[in-house]
């Protein structure tokens, strides 16, 4: 298929969410084979390469967005300031997603201070955090855990993806 990079932009642009390889298989069916929708999915990428676009794979599957070295310009383009979250929600979040699964209490001994419910609730709302399970220990309390929405709207495709990232904000700062 001559056009599949063309056509895989439009998918992903018309879809307004991450979509799978399964998912886009699924679309085209018959007609492009994995090892051809790899390939189509590679060229794509590189067409952006010095565009203000770029394709990135995150945990739901492929999109395409900004680039981020354009980011001052683009806030300029949102009038309301995107949510500002406390150090105790950000310090919660970084605990459940490094940790992962961990309970209530344990990120409490941690962070050496009880937990507002607001913060979990707001994390939740969010759909960053889910309850994974329960422990198996008196009073079975609940695990908590990083969901899908987490790693797509930090743009990681894995978990692994977030501790590379944080290597390499680690090198920055030295």
């Amino acid at each position: 298929m001559n056009n599949l990079p063309a056509l895989l932009e439009a998918l992903l642009l018309a879809a307004g969410e991450p979509l799978s390889r399964a998912r886009l298989a699924e679309i085209l069916g018959d007609e492009v084979d994995a090892a051809m929708l790899d390939q189509g999915l590679s060229m794509l990428a590189a067409s952006y390469a010095e565009r203000g676009i770029e394709l990135i794979e995150v945990a739901s599957g492929f999109r395409l967005q900004a680039t981020g070295r354009f980011a001052p310009w683009l806030a300029k383009l949102q009038p309301q300031r995107p949510p500002r979250y406390s150090r105790a929600v950000l310090e919660t979040l970084a605990l459940i997603a490094w940790k992962q699964p961990i309970t209530r209490a344990e990120i409490e001994a941690i962070r050496g201070v009880s937990i507002n419910p607001q913060i979990l609730k707001t994390l939740s709302e969010r759909g960053w955090i889910q309850s994974v399970g329960k422990r198996e220990t008196p009073g079975r309390p609940e695990l908590l855990g990083t969901t899908r929405q987490f790693l797509d709207d930090f743009g990681l495709k894995n978990l692994d993806h977030l501790a590379q990232h944080l290597f390499k904000l680690d090198e920055k700062v030295e």
